[in-house]
């Protein structure tokens, strides 16, 4: 899913008249000094991450100066935050809250009438994970009758909330909903929606992710890969991503996971696996004999050879790779002669500029026996160390890691001889 940050999905917010605290969004510890002094009153400075538990990281900090507020942001930006580096911060008014609710809708694929579910508490918070079931409202929105406001209205009033505030939230959790359906959000939440000292509501919090396959509906929003990214993508991500992004005939998933200037350091391996849990046993595998994954790809749910091919071209472009591994771990329900042949291509293109370069593949399920011809046949007369493996070595993870090591080693042998 595409995520949004917390001052990003509080924009549509705004837009659909939902309440918000007035906010800055800054990068630095003099910029949020400024907007501080712009918003001349005490302010709470957050973390901008694609993660929960920002509070109890240290990510969420008061400041009652512009000066304190400098101090606070410097000591924010650049935390570690679940493996996040802070980069952005919202400096935002403090609010004297009351009482803390939660409002969220999600979509259900487990039930036996999928669509969204709206949910209300009026126990909202960090931990809403933890509030009991009697505490939360739920109520399953028809996609073809709609949501009304009296629903809201009812949902709200069953959770014992009362007087001037009922409408209010009411109100809230029903432009809650309709920014979902305009978005195509799998997910959007409001956690805490809080009532202040001044009988206010506003949207304390944010956090929002689109469905990926409705983002070609959304240009507005900029994003650039259709998938949960949590890093700026690469050159080499933003080729894999146009892959699949006009393209649904299966997945083919690619991204990189080390800089280029590390793969030439040496004991980096093109990686390429068959679907994703069986693409974990080979990367752990390569980890335990001493090998790196420079990639990660999965090329599953039945592909076309096409992009099987440019999966595999994208694969072995990049530079200080020292092995081609095609990690098939389990016998794919998929008509695998479209990755032979796709393979096929590339590689003929590719190891011709790779003279000895090792190649590893490990491919079975639907078509074996001819995907397996598809390999030998297309692949002999190329001037490559090829491995081919069928089923007899789908579960030996050892054993197969174990070849691409040693015609890993066999190739550095052979380079530093020549």
């Amino acid at each position: 899913m595409a995520k949004f940050l917390e001052y990003q999905g509080k924009e549509f917010f705004k837009q659909s008249k939902i309440p918000i605290p007035e906010g800055i969004v800054v990068s630095t510890p003099e910029d949020a000094e400024a907007a501080a002094q712009q918003l001349a009153r005490p302010v709470v400075i957050k973390a901008q991450v694609h993660a929960g538990g920002r509070g109890k990281a240290g990510g969420v900090k008061f400041a009652d100066t512009p000066e304190q507020a400098h101090t606070l942001a410097g000591e924010i930006l650049g935390m570690d935050i679940k493996g996040l580096e802070v980069k952005q911060l919202l400096v935002e008014e403090q609010l004297d809250i009351v009482q803390e609710f939660y409002a969220g809708v999600i979509i259900n694929s487990a039930q036996e009438v999928r669509g969204p579910v709206l949910m209300f508490s009026p126990e909202g918070g960090m931990d809403i994970e933890s509030v009991s079931q009697d505490k939360i409202a739920t109520m399953n929105v028809d996609v073809i009758k709609g949501l009304m406001p009296y629903d809201t209205l009812n949902m709200v009033a069953s959770m014992g909330v009362t007087g001037k505030a009922l409408r209010q939230i009411a109100d809230i959790v029903f432009k809650l909903f309709k920014v979902f359906q305009k978005m195509d959000c799998r997910s959007l939440e409001i956690n805490p929606l809080v009532l202040t000292s001044d009988n206010k509501v506003l949207a304390a919090d944010c956090r929002m992710a689109v469905d990926d396959q409705a983002l070609f509906r959304h240009p507005e929003l900029g994003i650039k890969i259709g998938r949960e990214f949590l890093k700026e993508p690469t050159e080499f991500d933003l080729i894999g991503w146009s892959f699949e992004a006009s393209d649904f005939r299966g997945t083919s998933y690619v991204a990189e996971m080390a800089a280029p200037e590390e793969v030439v350091k040496g004991g980096y391996v093109g990686y390429h696996g068959i679907g994703g849990g069986a693409a974990m046993i080979g990367m752990d595998a390569l980890n335990r004999v001493g090998l790196k994954i420079a990639d990660y790809a999965d090329t599953s749910g039945n592909p076309t050879a096409s992009k099987v091919y440019r999966t595999t071209k994208l694969i072995m472009s990049q530079p200080g790779i020292e092995a081609y591994f095609l990690a098939g771990f389990m016998m794919a329900n998929q008509e695998q002669w479209h990755h032979a042949h796709g393979v096929v291509k590339a590689l003929r293109e590719e190891l011709p500029k790779k003279p000895g370069f090792p190649v590893v593949l490990l491919l079975c399920g639907n078509k074996e026996k001819q995907s397996q011809e598809i390999l030998k046949e297309g692949l002999a007369d190329l001037d490559a160390r090829i491995e081919i493996y069928d089923r007899d070595r789908v579960y030996d993870a050892t054993f197969i890691a174990g070849r691409v090591k040693a015609l890993v080693d066999e190739y550095h042998e052979k380079q530093s001889l020549s």
